[in-house]
């Protein structure tokens, strides 16, 4: 197997020393040092070149190096290219660890706690137990049902909404337009773990918001261009949202004089939620290689149908 990775540098590093020593018959490479690539087999990339196929002719799988694939342009690939997601127990362990985190903050008003420490004040306020917090997931894939697992343990009133139903343990699941105001009116913190499509595009805007419980939060770890960000600020203005953790945001970074960076109800990230493991990724790349070699269907192929 011929395979060449284009995206962060040391990180290729990192994969080239585990690929020798896991695979050691294959060959390795890191862009732009791509060898002959008349004999490449699999590209590895976040942003493939623009000219990937005419580069790549002899290509037989595109690799997203993270959780998401919607930054590949599809019009520029061929229908039959397999392209598929990265789906390893690393990227899944800081979804959950983040996800769990921006909850537990949320829910114990931390990021009033942390205003009131900028300001000198000494302040305690009435703590719920998490039994009466009701926690919304959007996205039931592989890492929203990740997620719910420790909210669950930990006592959280749990939902999850989808496009289709999904069944999770000691979840209540909703499904479809039909069933989603429902969702949201008894979601106290939400959490957007959706992909980005054409139907989830702008989703996070004020008729969304205007549908949860008054004082909600909202834990944005999707896409970035889910998010309004004047709808947001609005809804934060009028009380109608308490705090919003945003790890995900359209442009990355903001611009300096965006209102994000200083607002004091906003916990910024920069897209570090979930990040793929150099020996778990690379574990979870090669498996699929020999899964494609052997025939059989890779984990985490994208459908170009639904968009995800």
């Amino acid at each position: 197997m011929n395979i060449v990775y284009k995206s962060e540098p040391e990180r290729g590093r990192q994969w080239a020393e585990l690929v020798a020593r896991l695979a050691p018959e294959a060959t390795f490479r890191v862009w732009p040092d791509i060898g002959d690539a008349q004999a490449v087999d699999y590209l590895i990339a976040w942003q493939p070149p623009d000219n990937l196929m005419q580069q790549f002719p002899h290509l037989k799988a595109l690799f997203s190096v993270g959780a998401g694939a919607d930054q590949f342009d599809y019009a520029l690939l061929p229908p039959e290219l397999p392209v598929v997601r990265m789906i390893e127990p690393g990227l899944t362990q800081g979804m959950v660890e983040y996800v769990t985190f921006a909850v537990l903050g949320l829910h114990r008003g931390m990021p009033r706690y942390l205003a009131q420490q900028r300001e000198q004040r000494w302040q305690t306020h009435p703590v719920t137990g998490a039994a009466a917090c009701r926690v919304g997931v959007m996205g039931a894939g592989t890492l929203g049902q990740a997620v719910l697992g420790p909210l669950v343990a930990l006592g959280y009133d749990c939902a999850v909404w989808s496009r289709t139903e999904k069944n999770v343990d000691d979840v209540r699941s909703y499904a479809g337009e039909a069933q989603l105001g429902d969702f949201l009116a008894r979601s106290d913190i939400l959490v957007c773990l959706l992909p980005l499509t054409a139907r989830t595009e702008g989703i996070l805007n004020a008729g969304l918001f205007s549908q949860l419980p008054p004082g909600a939060a909202l834990v944005q770890a999707g896409r970035g261009r889910q998010l309004n960000h004047a709808d947001l600020l609005t809804a934060l203005e009028r009380q109608q949202l308490s705090a919003a953790v945003l790890d995900v945001t359209d442009p990355e970074p903001l611009s300096p004089e965006h209102p994000f960076w200083q607002h004091p109800a906003i916990w910024l990230t920069p897209h570090i939620a979930s990040q793929t493991r150099a020996e778990s990724a690379v574990r979870a790349l090669l498996d699929n290689i020999r899964r494609h070699q052997r025939g059989e269907p890779m984990v985490g192929r994208v459908d170009r149908a639904r968009g995800y």
